[in-house]
């Protein structure tokens, strides 16, 4: 009612945490009477009561509150009641109560890997104080950048409050955005690194420009660039300045943009590119008005002044308009002209001009105007000054406070002083006082109140002046107050303001981490100096800061943990909490007030409940009719929801530097009880500045300390420049660069160390040691030429040497820590021509003794000194293949379907070892490493269908989703697979099948020879059946039925050795003993037998290729493949066994992948069946000059023992005496020239180039490949090139070639993947290779042609330097 002036208000968050202690302040202001009031908590009509107090006079208090425990969030209400005789009134508005999670984390030791490094990261989980939580995660997901999942952890908890893990990435991994997701029940975070391939920069370019240039100045622009060690880098840089032109809608014409270049003198031998964006402005200046009057009373004079600036510099004798009114329709009122300060004063009589408030405006323009597009522009000033009239409920409110500034961001520890200043203008009344009230909130709650009594005992009309309060600043308030002042007047107008104040964010763990000393050496000792609250468990990261250069600003820092809080200050209400407002009966007269002070309370997240008008009506009724008010309203609060992840003494004299690692530390310590400790480190080799990042977390909570700097420098340093590897013959210029970084001159002598592998010719000058000055570098040389073959170390020293030579007028200085570098470095030397592998096996079991012949026979063009032999024994078939497990093949595998081929022989191994009890954890751990691997690296083949290809593009390929699919079905066991990329395959095969119950081939046979007499279909449908048998299906399988129905139906007519042979197992496998019988039948009836070896060929014309093996292979899984196996089926698979264990390679495996593959795992299950834990034999190998004796035993089944022969060429005799099976291999490499006799697969090869430059010439190599078989083309091809001495290839131009799949470079070789070679079309192609080092003597290279799956068609040529 108009006549109430009883006044009360009740304050509290709009949001309040669920279960937290909630503050509730209340007012009451001037009461006549003893009144009750209440405050009660309503929801779902049930009242609960906050508070009930009887009052009697004015009073200000705040008292505590439990808040509900919700779920997610509940809106409720708060309602007031105020009840005296004469006197009653009820108030209420929106509450919201709201849950917030646990913030989770995760930290990873760099925002960039490339391909093949190891993903180190940690997950914290914390409460909002953040104290951390004992937190069981129930998943733990690594996603690749195509969503697939290549690493997952289930269940996992921290015992010590930090969860430490890792992931290696493959080396092929596919580069884009990775993601790491912890989840904890159905809640996620989600942290993102990115992989690429990069190479780290050595120094730091940084471009120092203004945001904002006016366009009538000069741009500055400055260039610094540092290498990471802190030294400047002396060199050029060229400097773009571009103006982009903005495309319009509808403009066809394409402009260039204009750039101005310069090149100024800085420093650079590597270039780095950095860009920064500069906003253009056309705004001049501005004119302004100052030290104008805040209103006016009626007859008299304003008077004010009017500054003009260009650049914030005023401009004097610059005519200036004073106008008044608005920019659209402006009064011309005086024209005045700046002083020498650019000021210019002026007058106004207010008689002139009577009104409630003048619009005034200076100006450069006299008048109206418009700014030009991209034209230069003064801007106006603009006032309003209101009329001095008394305050009254319905007139506008002119009174005001004000927070005043402080400087930010306040200290934690302080006690800071807030000083409030009131202007109270209008006010009527005499001698009165009124209270301004304050409250401080941090993180969304009060968190400190209180109110000054301002007395005003003169009447006047203004009023003026300043209260201040005291706030102690804690860690509980950071990292932001607000605080909110506001104060009833006696005209009933309400006046309030608010602000912000940062506050520094520090925690109640405080970790502090030095390096001591703070620059070191490298390969120096160091020590971490870490302090932080006793019993701290901390997580340690040093890091190159060449990473922070590449992806700047993605580190673990109190800005980051900060920014996990749910609420750091609130801007607005949630609009949930917003109240409706009915609309007001009014009196004519009544003004609806701005809703000032609502907004100053929504701008802190304060609600208030209060009869006083401090938010207008959404609208008026007036002589019954409605009058809207436009209302625009805002909703959130500032900071993220929770849970949301990040964006993330004196050393030795000698430094041998071989140690350069991106990650350096990545550890955990502990702080014991007394709250530091020194963690020992060495310092690595690279010559750089490490970042180290620390955070500590205790029962106290979290810490993050500031980052440290250790900065590794070398006094001078050493580079040695040699090729990856040359031919023996020839010879090259090895060049040793000594760096100067000392501020003095150095005298230093340069000593390659002696070797008996080669002889170093000192260079024309002769001269090793040289004075060196501040900044300097000097090149000593020698001649290298080796004198064998292999590996060479070559290693060279350079020392700073005491001596009496002045250098540039100084004495010379000799540096106390790093005061000699060695730098060690391989050469590879290879003999001349193509190098040859002849290798001859036998599986051999005595039953008493047995022996075996052999005569190691060269050619007689082989190369002298190349030859050289070997024999190894092993207790195990399979013992040579586990040796190699990552190496089976000495063959490139590129794509899909030789990356998985390499991928299951693992498998049958590692089951083979488990199932007869020889599996340690080393072998297991070595082979699940390689699995890893291959695992994600098969990813990259895989197709958004769930099928896989051999190169992951074109359709998918039938045969190899299948063997993918049998492959990782297997290696669940073992690694983790993504149980969806199992599903998606089978699916994807599942919808190849046709009613008939046969499976659609869709893509290539790896093998075309596999053809023949035989529909394909049948082929692959046999392949799919036995896969999903193998994966535990059974003939009860619909999908497995109709594809055995298939098969029975075409078994009538097979002519081909394959498909019977894979038919055969498929049956084996589907326990169908009449047709496995009938097709054994057939099988033997067509074998090939001889000297107790047993095996099949799929014509009789070839039978050596990787086809028999693979044919053999599937009847040797076939015959095993059964309820019993009898003596007689042992008997049968060993002949098949010898022959095969004759076909292995050197390395375990065989001629190709998928022989590989079939062969190693019917080797595994034989192996299985006829294990014996005991039994034990020698082995004597010999010759007229040597023997040599090998004992094999159940203790050392699975060593690898082997022996060089001396004898080459020579007879030997092997004798095996004992009651245990034992493999033996004979091995003889030797080199001849290369051969010139052309197969069906042929190479010839051409090289042009300009001879002209003595140095860093180009050279083009033409080659073509021609195939003139019996079938229409070849399988896939392999192009192995071998690059010359000292060169480089640049193998782009390749990629894009005709048939060209992939192209990959590997050491000084450049392997081309070609999809087939057509018959009698000979396809030509270029690579270009460029000279990186001068080699004398150049030798030929050889570039080698072969079909991957039919590797005895081949061809080899050599290519020159045209230049030699």
């Amino acid at each position: 009612s108009d006549d109430v002036i009883l006044y009360f208000m009740v304050t509290f968050p709009a949001v309040i945490e669920s279960g937290s202690e909630a503050t509730l302040c209340t007012s009451l202001l001037k009461p006549n009477e003893t009144l009750q009031m209440t405050v009660y908590l309503v929801h779902d009509n049930q009242n609960r009561t906050l508070l009930q107090e009887t009052v009697e006079e004015e009073f200000h208090h705040c008292s505590k509150f439990k808040a509900p425990q919700v779920e997610g969030d509940s809106v409720q209400e708060i309602r007031v009641d105020v009840k005296g005789e004469s006197f009653e009134m009820t108030e209420k508005r929106r509450v919201m109560f709201k849950s917030y999670n646990p913030l989770t984390f995760i930290q990873t030791d760099k925002p960039i890997y490339n391909p093949g490094q190891t993903v180190n990261f940690r997950v914290v989980t914390m409460d909002k104080h953040f104290i951390p939580l004992k937190q069981e995660y129930s998943l733990l997901i690594l996603e690749d950048n195509k969503g697939n999942r290549i690493g997952q952890w289930t269940n996992v908890s921290s015992t010590g409050l930090i969860v430490q893990l890792s992931h290696e990435l493959n080396p092929e991994a596919s580069e884009g955005q990775y993601k790491l997701e912890a989840y904890i029940g159905d809640r996620q975070t989600r942290h993102y690194f990115e992989v690429k391939k990069y190479v780290l920069p050595k120094f730091e370019v940084t471009v120092k420009a203004p945001n904002e240039q006016s366009v009538w100045e000069d741009l500055k622009i400055e260039l610094c660039a540092k290498y990471t060690y802190g030294q400047p880098v002396p060199g050029k840089a060229l400097v773009e300045v571009c103006r982009k032109y903005i495309q319009h809608y509808g403009e066809s014409i394409s402009i260039i943009s204009p750039c101005l270049e310069e090149t100024v003198q800085v420093c650079m031998y590597i270039s780095i590119t950095k860009s920064t964006q500069v906003q253009l402005v056309y705004q001049a200046g501005k004119a302004e008005f100052l030290d104008l009057p805040k209103n006016f009373e009626q007859d008299t004079v304003i008077e004010g002044k009017v500054i003009t600036t260009v650049s914030g510099k005023p401009i004097p004798d610059k005519k200036v308009y004073l106008l008044r009114g608005y920019s659209w329709s402006p009064e011309l009122l005086q024209n005045l002209t700046t002083d020498i300060n650019g000021l210019a004063r002026f007058k106004i009589n207010m008689t002139d001009h009577p009104q409630t408030q003048i619009s005034l405006m200076a100006s450069v323009y006299p008048g109206v105007h418009y700014q030009s597009f991209r034209m230069p522009y003064f801007i106006d000033g603009h006032a309003n000054i209101p009329f001095l009239q008394p305050a009254t409920p319905y007139s506008p409110v002119y009174s005001e406070l004000s927070i005043e500034s402080l400087k930010e961001p306040i200290p934690c520890g302080s006690e800071i002083s807030i000083n409030v200043k009131y202007y109270i203008v209008g006010e009527t009344a005499e001698n009165y006082s009124t209270d301004i009230i304050y409250k401080v909130m941090s993180k969304g709650a009060i968190v400190h109140h209180g109110y000054e009594k301002v007395e005003v005992k003169e009447s006047k009309k203004l009023i003026e002046g300043k209260v201040s309060f005291r706030l102690s600043v804690d860690v509980g308030l950071a990292p932001v107050v607000q605080v909110l002042v506001y104060c009833v007047l006696p005209s009933e107008n309400v006046i309030a303001a608010s602000k912000n104040f940062n506050v520094e964010k520090c925690f109640r763990n405080k970790v502090s981490l030095q390096f001591s000393p703070t620059e070191a050496v490298p390969g120096e000792e160091n020590t971490l100096q870490l302090s932080a609250q006793p019993g701290s468990l901390c997580g340690l990261s040093a890091v190159d800061q060449s990473v922070f250069i590449m992806e700047p600003g993605k580190r673990l820092n109190a800005d980051e943990v900060f920014h996990l809080l749910p609420v750091t200050s609130v801007s607005d209400y949630d609009h949930r909490v917003e109240d409706e407002l009915e609309c007001l009966q009014v009196r004519p007269r009544r003004s609806a007030n701005d809703d000032h002070v609502y907004n100053t309370l929504k701008s802190v997240g304060l609600q208030m409940v209060t009869n006083l008008p401090v938010r207008a009506p959404q609208c008026l009724i007036y002589k019954g009719i409605r009058y809207n008010r436009q209302y625009y309203g805002g909703i959130g609060m500032s900071g993220p929801a929770s849970g949301i992840g990040f964006r993330q003494g004196y050393g030795p004299i000698e430094t041998v530097r071989k140690f350069f690692p991106e990650t350096w530390i990545w550890q955990l310590a502990e702080v014991g009880d007394s709250g530091s400790t020194q963690v020992p480190v060495t310092v690595p080799d690279t010559i750089t500045t490490w970042e180290m990042d620390t955070f500590c977390l205790s029962s106290k909570g979290l810490g993050v300390a500031p980052p440290a700097q250790l900065r590794v420098f070398q006094p001078f340093f050493l580079e040695l420049s040699l090729p990856y590897s040359i031919i023996r013959g020839e010879e090259f210029e090895l060049k040793a660069t000594v760096f100067n970084y000392l501020s003095k001159c150095i005298m230093v002598k340069v000593t390659p160390a002696p070797s008996s592998h080669y002889t170093l010719k000192a260079s024309s000058d002769g001269e090793y040691s040289s004075c060196l000055c501040a900044s300097g570098r000097k090149t000593f040389k020698w001649t290298l030429v080796p004198s064998v073959l292999g590996v060479l170390k070559v290693t060279v020293s350079a020392e700073a040497e005491q001596s009496q030579t002045v250098c540039d007028n100084e004495i010379v200085s000799v540096p106390e820590r790093g005061r000699i570098d060695t730098v060690i470095r391989s050469l590879l030397v290879q003999a001349e021509g193509s190098e040859k592998t002849k290798s001859q096996s036998w599986l051999l079991c005595p039953q008493g003794s047995v022996s075996e012949e052999l005569e190691l026979v060269l050619p007689e063009d082989v190369i002298e000194g190349s030859a050289r032999a070997s024999v190894s024994v092993l207790g195990d078939i399979l013992g040579r293949a586990l040796k190699n497990i990552d190496g089976l093949l000495k063959m490139p595998y590129g794509c899909g379907e030789q990356n998985i081929a390499i991928l299951s022989p693992n498998i049958y191994i590692l089951q083979y070892l488990e199932n007869t009890g020889q599996l340690t954890a080393a072998i297991r751990e070595r082979a699940t490493g390689f699995l890893k691997s291959g695992y994600q690296r098969q990813l990259n083949y895989k197709h958004f269908n769930g099928a896989y290809s051999t190169f992951g593009t074109g359709e998918g390929n039938t045969w190899l989703t299948a063997f993918v699919l049998r492959t990782f079905g297997k290696a669940q066991r073992y690694i983790f697979i993504d149980a969806q990329n199992i599903d998606s395959a089978k699916q994807w095969l599942i919808n190849m099948q046709r009613p008939d119950g046969c499976f659609i081939r869709q893509g290539r046979l790896f093998n075309n020879r596999m053809k023949g007499g035989v529909n394909d279909d049948v082929t692959i449908t046999a392949y799919i059946t036995a896969a999903l048998l193998e994966l535990g299906h059974t003939s009860k399988d619909p999908v497995v039925n109709k594809g055995i129905s298939c098969l029975k139906s075409s078994i009538g007519n097979l002519t081909n050795t394959y498909a019977t042979a894979l038919l055969a197992y498929t049956f084996s496998l589907a326990g169908e003993h009449d047709v496995r019988e009938q097709l054994l039948k057939k099988l033997d009836s067509i074998a090939i037998s001889g000297d107790g070896h047993l095996h099949w060929s799929q014509s009789a014309s070839d039978d050596s290729d990787s086809l028999s093996v693979e044919i053999s292979s599937y009847v040797l899984l076939a015959v095993l493949t059964t309820a019993e196996v009898t003596a007689a089926d042992l008997g049968y698979a060993n002949r098949i066994v010898s022959w095969l264990v004759r076909q292995q390679n050197p390395y375990g495996g065989f001629s190709s992948t998928q022989d590989t593959v079939v062969a190693l795992q019917a080797l595994a299950l034989y192996s299985t069946k006829v294990f014996s834990s005991d039994g034990s034999s020698t082995v004597t190998v010999k010759s007229d000059k040597e023997s040599h004796d090998f004992d094999v035993n159940q203790d050392n089944k699975l060593l690898y023992q082997e022996r060089p022969l001396q004898d080459v060429p020579g007879k030997y005799s092997i004798l095996v005496k004992g009651s245990t099976c034992v493999s033996v291999q004979m091995v003889l490499y030797y080199n001849i020239p290369t051969p010139a006799e052309t197969s069906t697969l042929h190479i010839k090869a051409k090289t042009e180039g300009d001879c002209t430059k003595s140095f860093g010439q180009i050279l083009a190599i033409n080659f073509t490949v021609i195939y003139n078989g019996a079938l229409n083309s070849t399988n896939m091809v392999i192009v192995d090139i071998k690059i010359l001495s000292g060169f480089t290839a640049d193998p782009s131009d390749l990629r894009n070639s005709p048939l060209v799949e992939q192209v990959d470079s590997k050491d000084d070789h450049v392997l081309m993947y070609i999809k087939e070679i057509p018959k009698d079309i000979p396809m030509n192609y270029q690579l270009l290779i460029k000279q990186l080092l001068p080699v004398k003597n150049l030798k030929p290279a050889v570039i080698k042609v072969y079909d991957y799956y039919q590797t005895s068609d081949q061809s080899e040529t050599v290519y020159s330097s045209p230049c030699v």
